[in-house]
């Protein structure tokens, strides 16, 4: 069993023993969030990334170009839910960096608080992202947004929290769910509404729509940044 970096992402990891594993190195060692597989290699705990688990996963083995999670980064998450793809997020950018999750749902919510009390970097807050002046109080400048609200108006929620505490140069990403929009159309046509909705604010750039079948079927990951 071998371990490479990935050339594109820092402190992002593919494990190699007959087939490649996406992973992170595991912050709390000994933690486990979902049902995720541990490997211990040369004394380092990774955690293996499941891209049918996360979309962001999904979106680095579908080609994502882009990528700009680090170290330090203080990262705005709308619908963070359990703590899925935050917790991969948190391996990533480490102790200096910080999530700020925003989740309505009491029950996951529930399921994220032992995670974020592991681990120093989540900050969970129970909110609706439709409402970002509720917990504009907590929220500083951010360098990414990562949306993943399956709503109608999740084009809205994005912009109005974008707006709000996105720095100019930041990046955001929004997963969309094309049925939670629009049932009847086809996926790709419900994409471009999204991309054209969010450049009709006059103040994102898209950068990159990728589709996430077979990991997601009927999802795609839109990144914006902000001029």
């Amino acid at each position: 069993m071998k371990v490479r970096a990935d050339q594109r992402f820092k402190n992002v990891y593919w494990i190699l023993n007959g087939k490649k594993q996406l992973a992170t190195k595991n912050l709390v060692p000994g933690q486990k969030v979902y049902d995720e597989v541990i490997k211990h290699i040369k004394g380092i705990e990774y955690r293996i990334w499941n891209p049918y688990r996360s979309k962001l996963a999904a979106a680095i083995h579908k080609g994502l170009r882009t990528f700009p999670f680090k170290s330090s980064s203080r990262i705005l998450y709308l619908g963070i839910a359990s703590g899925t793809t935050a917790s991969h997020i948190s391996d990533i950018i480490g102790d200096s960096g910080i999530i700020f999750g925003i989740e309505i749902a009491q029950r996951v919510l529930r399921d994220l608080l032992p995670v974020a009390a592991d681990r120093k970097n989540i900050v969970p807050i129970m909110e609706s992202a439709r409402r970002p002046q509720n917990y504009c109080w907590i929220i500083p400048e951010i360098d990414i947004v990562y949306e993943d609200v399956a709503q109608p108006d999740q084009a809205s929620i994005f912009i109005r929290n974008s707006d709000m505490f996105l720095r100019k140069g930041g990046y955001a990403f929004i997963a969309v769910k094309s049925s939670s929009i629009d049932v009847t159309l086809p996926p790709r046509k419900v994409y471009k509404l999204v991309e054209r909705e969010v450049a009709s604010a006059g103040k994102y750039k898209l950068i990159e729509n990728v589709e996430l079948s077979p990991y997601d079927p009927k999802h795609a990951m839109i990144v914006f940044k902000k001029l």
